[in-house]
């Protein structure tokens, strides 16, 4: 499993990077935190000026080696990375450069097998997509600040599942809302949704949206068998089938204080911009923390 973590300032960026460790620590997952930092053609005429003359005069650093540097500071203060990478500090002066605007710091990890700290430089869509592409991640987790164009093009057109922290209130517990039918991916994203669940010592609602007061055979298999997976798991949930406009009722359901977890839609993306998605419409209007899997 690989995770990589989206994030974009000191300020903003703090839940994410929790729920992002959480989810890393349930799966044992290899993790990448990354920053995409403004392009390097962007920097004023000033800093272009100050590189011509002696850099080692200079204190510069490369757009976003101070949100890395913080990143750093947040896994060391919970103990997320190896103790000698904690006495040694942040290395930014030993960045790597692996091409393409992309520069690495390798740290061990003490809840997974490492996380790497890595900076890249232009679009943000652009380069979120290249790093997923390039590099095989099985999750994307992204700040709500960026749900809207971002998080759109990324559940649509890169091979990722992605895990929107939208509004996240450290302080405040979480249960986890499972939309449960009889898609391809539901599967899938019933497993993850028991990973999250022990991520965040959370019980789980389980639901079942119909259009109709009629719930089809696959629906009745499809819930069977998540309660079967649930209770293995030894996880406090409950179940309830319910009928109206799927997207609705989720979000209805969800209010400010679950974490959705759902399976992502298998329709085209051109059938997706016609008629549209599920996942897509409620990540649109939920006010809290979605997982949309893959």
């Amino acid at each position: 499993m690989k995770i990589l973590i989206a994030v974009s300032s000191k300020k903003y960026s703090k839940p994410t990077l929790s729920v992002g460790m959480n989810v890393a620590r349930a799966f044992k997952a290899s993790t990448t935190i990354v920053d995409v930092g403004k392009k390097i053609n962007e920097f004023s005429m000033k800093d272009v000026m100050m590189v011509q003359e002696r850099v080692e005069n200079w204190n510069i650093d490369r757009p976003g080696v101070d949100v890395l540097e913080w990143a750093f500071g947040y896994l060391a203060k919970n103990n997320f990375i190896e103790k000698n990478d904690i006495e040694a500090g942040f290395p930014k002066n030993t960045l790597v450069d692996t091409g393409s605007n992309r520069s690495e710091v390798y740290l061990k990890g003490t809840v997974c097998d490492n996380v790497n700290l890595i900076i890249r430089n232009g679009n943000v869509i652009d380069e979120l997509k290249d790093e997923v592409q390039k590099f095989f991640y099985d999750v994307t987790i992204i700040g709500g600040s960026q749900r809207g164009n971002i998080s759109h093009d990324l559940i649509q057109y890169i091979d990722s599942s992605i895990f929107v922290v939208n509004n996240f209130d450290l302080n405040k517990k979480y249960k986890i809302l499972i939309a449960v039918n009889d898609s391809p991916n539901n599967r899938k994203a019933i497993k993850y949704g028991v990973r999250i669940a022990q991520a965040f010592g959370a019980s789980v609602e389980a639901i079942t949206v119909s259009k109709t007061n009629h719930f089809g055979e696959g629906y009745k298999k499809a819930v069977k068998w998540c309660k079967k997976l649930l209770r293995r798991s030894n996880i406090s949930f409950n179940h309830k089938f319910l009928t109206g406009d799927a997207s609705s009722v989720i979000n209805k359901e969800a209010g400010d204080n679950r974490i959705i977890v759902m399976g992502s839609s298998t329709k085209n993306p051109l059938l997706k911009f016609i008629a549209g998605s599920k996942p897509l419409e409620v990540m649109k209007n939920c006010n809290c923390p979605i997982l949309i899997v893959k």
